[in-house]
């Protein structure tokens, strides 16, 4: 397995245009090889902003967005209208502006929905889904996502895994209900470590001086049940998309600096 690679961007604004550039290459390059791509979005601040930027840049229709299949890290379990869904989040920023197979869009069950307000049943449910679409040359009960993007919270917490929960130990199921989540809502649902490791690139992006403890811990050898961060692995490559704010106590020699 390739160690992480670290690039810092000088401002969170641009940190997002770049990831937004980043995600075009790799979706144009995929489509390149295999006619189709697939991305796991990330919500936050960040992840949003980079929707944003990339609905915004005329790169974006270098992609043929309905060969590409979406997919999400985590979801809040609440109603499928509510403003705090990843789902509605990221509709708003980008979705919605571009061509996408509905199908090809697998967002998580809300609590309102055919399933009902069970987590358990929504969480096996995309399961299910992933294990559809993963073939056997995956070798996974997850797809060979091409990009899987993460946030990182100031814990290091990464999906819907927090530090000592039920989901950091889990090392089987590819999908989690949460329960008792340290951040609202209570209730979430939550791609594992297993179904992380399936992609063959993971994007860790954050921003923010606030970040750099977290960030410092997980590229400083901490565990994943402690520090989430520290065990989501690309199965070719571990990218992790900082601000020079988060990147902050990070040694020189491990960061690059592109614009510097």
């Amino acid at each position: 397995m390739n160690p992480p690679e670290v690039v810092a961007l000088p401002s969170a604004d641009l940190l997002a245009r770049s990831i937004a550039a980043r995600l075009v290459t790799k979706l144009v390059d995929a489509q390149a090889a295999r006619g189709s791509a697939s991305v796991v979005l990330t919500g936050g601040g960040l992840g949003i902003s980079t929707l944003r930027d990339l609905r915004d840049c005329s790169a974006r229709d270098a992609v043929d967005w309905s060969r590409v299949d979406v997919w999400w890290g985590d979801e809040r379990f609440v109603p499928s209208d509510d403003a705090d869904r990843n789902d509605v989040q990221a509709r708003a920023a980008l979705l919605d502006a571009i061509e996408l197979d509905p199908v090809r869009v697998h967002a998580f069950a809300a609590s309102d929905g055919e399933l009902g307000e069970d987590p358990e049943s929504a969480a096996a449910a995309y399961a299910e889904l992933l294990s559809a679409a993963a073939r056997p040359e995956d070798h996974a009960a997850a797809p060979r996502f091409d990009v899987l993007m993460l946030g990182v919270g100031e814990e290091g917490h990464i999906a819907s895994i927090f530090p000592e929960s039920p989901a950091a130990y889990e090392d089987e199921r590819t999908v989690v209900a949460v329960h008792g989540s340290p951040k609202p809502p209570p209730t979430r649902l939550s791609l594992t470590f297993p179904a992380i490791a399936s992609a063959t690139e993971v994007w860790l992006c954050t921003a923010g001086a606030s970040k750099s403890s977290a960030v410092a811990m997980a590229l400083g050898g901490a565990g994943p049940i402690q520090v989430p961060a520290a065990g989501a692995r690309g199965r070719s490559r571990t990218l992790w998309l900082l601000d020079r704010a988060a990147a902050s106590r990070l040694p020189a020699n491990l960061v690059r600096l592109p614009l510097a």
